[in-house]
């Protein structure tokens, strides 16, 4: 897995990361960590492209939610809790889908796995990138 970065302009500034690869426990940190840095860099609005990411396990997920409270916020789940972590983000589900993070080309069995645990209605996800900039 590796990543890339752009900036474009909408209303406001939009940071694109795109994702190449799966994304499950042996790289999810590595995740979480681009996108603290881009966020300790100024970034405030994050579009995360999965149009390379043919799968995502649950540690993932954790990453996503982990992005989406840090880009709100708010404190992510310790990552060292485990399971805390990953019920932590099947609670995150109910409130509607967050403005600061927005998802780009899901592939099928990504969504599914989002669907599954309740965190697709967390995320406004897009299939067209200039959509989902105009979108923030």
């Amino acid at each position: 897995m590796n990543m890339t970065t752009d900036k474009t302009e909408a209303r406001v500034p939009v940071t694109i990361l795109q994702v190449h690869g799966d994304v499950d426990g042996s790289n999810y940190r590595e995740v979480i960590d681009r996108a603290r840095e881009l966020y300790q860099g100024g970034a405030r609005h994050l579009l995360i492209d999965l149009t390379d990411t043919p799968y995502m396990s649950s540690a993932g997920l954790v990453a996503l939610h982990s992005i989406a409270l840090l880009y709100l916020g708010s404190q992510p789940p310790d990552l060292e809790d485990g399971w805390r972590a990953i019920r932590a983000t099947s609670e995150a589900g109910g409130g509607g889908a967050q403005p600061c993070v927005k998802l780009l080309n899901l592939q099928p069995r990504v969504t599914n796995v989002l669907d599954q645990t309740g965190l697709l209605a967390f995320f406004e996800t897009y299939t067209d990138q200039a959509a989902a900039v105009a979108s923030f």
